[in-house]
């Protein structure tokens, strides 16, 4: 028997959510190569002049170039795995992952900026002003210019989703089998205040951290140094290197607290499924049964969704209802048709 061949291209589409910032990678490699032409040049001074601030500073600087490794691996990996069918949603989870590895790294290097500074209270020593000085305008410009590469690439929230939705009242041709028309609305998610699309780039908000940290850590230097040098209080050097690392972590926690969540699939926030559920039973005849919700990239969702239906409804009918959900990217229905002595089930996709 001829097997009969079927177009399914319209109930396919990509699965391609990976993160894309050519701009934003492009300035981080910039970044990498600013902070490695200082990192050697400091370690070699150091190394000829004697000077221990210099090649502490220097190999301070190798930490964060490794951590601007980390961003750029995770952007060529996610460019190269993007459409790689062995990823269930593609590779959009990678610049997270970059983000997340980031933040921790982040957060050891807050660490052992405590462990040092208290070793400093504990154990003072003599500090070479000018030197130290000289060093940390060093860190703090070429920081400064790294900040200003990363600072308008760096992600942005735009607009809050809220848990309700405005439904627009209107007859629906719906073709089951036979024709039947049903009287439905068609529900769309609300947002209020500026409407863009929400975008998050948490592999370069990882990477703008950085800079911004070791910025923050040569400023608080410079003013320890300058209030040591001229007023003798040597003590505030290694308390403002407590006061930095502890912003320091604030910030890489926060981090984590984004990332952590998309990483592990949490749901999208509950006033939107909210939205979801109340827009598939606002014509009291369906019913939701079971409803996931989650995120496959920073900025994606995918949701399946089980309905039992009282009428002879099928999926595609919830896909149109369901079709304004902007953020949901890839959604799976699950249709359970019953007259309370038989229920017949079928599933389709879009």
């Amino acid at each position: 028997m001829e097997k009969t061949a079927h177009n399914n291209a319209p109930w396919q589409h990509e699965h391609n959510f990976a993160t894309v910032n050519t701009q934003g990678e492009r300035n981080t490699r910039y970044v990498l190569y600013l902070t490695l032409i200082t990192m050697v040049a400091e370690i070699v001074a150091g190394t000829i002049y004697g000077s221990m601030a210099l090649l502490a500073d220097g190999w301070h600087m190798g930490t964060h170039a490794a951590a601007f490794l980390i961003t750029l691996f995770a952007y060529s990996y996610a460019k190269k795995y993007a459409k790689d069918p062995k990823f269930a949603f593609g590779a959009g989870k990678v610049s997270v992952l970059g983000g997340f590895t980031s933040a921790i790294a982040l957060g050891l290097v807050a660490l052992l900026m405590i462990v040092e500074s208290v070793n400093r209270l504990l154990n003072p020593e003599n500090i070479h002003f000018n030197e130290a000085i000289f060093v940390a305008f060093i860190g703090l410009t070429v920081n400064v210019l790294s900040v200003f590469l990363l600072k308008d690439h760096h992600s942005h929230d735009h607009g809050h989703s809220h848990g309700h939705s405005h439904c627009h009242h209107h007859n629906h041709e719906h073709h089951h089998h036979v024709s039947h028309k049903h009287d439905a609305e068609h529900c769309h998610e609300e947002t209020s205040g500026n409407k863009a699309k929400k975008t998050h780039d948490h592999n370069l908000r990882a990477a703008y951290f950085h800079v911004m940290a070791d910025a923050l850590t040569s400023l608080l230097a410079i003013a320890a140094l300058l209030f040591g040098k001229y007023l003798g209080l040597n003590w505030l050097d290694p308390v403002m290197g407590v006061v930095g690392a502890v912003i320091i972590t604030s910030w890489a926690w926060g981090l984590v607290k984004q990332t952590g969540p998309i990483l592990l699939d949490a749901s999208i926030e509950q006033g939107y499924v909210e939205q979801v559920v109340k827009c598939i039973e606002q014509a009291g005849t369906d019913h939701v049964a079971d409803i996931h919700v989650w995120p496959v990239s920073a900025d994606h969702y995918a949701a399946i969704i089980s309905v039992v239906t009282h009428e002879n409804k099928d999926a595609r009918y919830f896909t149109e209802q369901l079709s304004r959900f902007e953020r949901i990217n890839h959604l799976t229905i699950e249709v359970h048709s019953c007259d309370d002595s038989n229920c017949r089930r079928h599933t389709v996709e879009a």
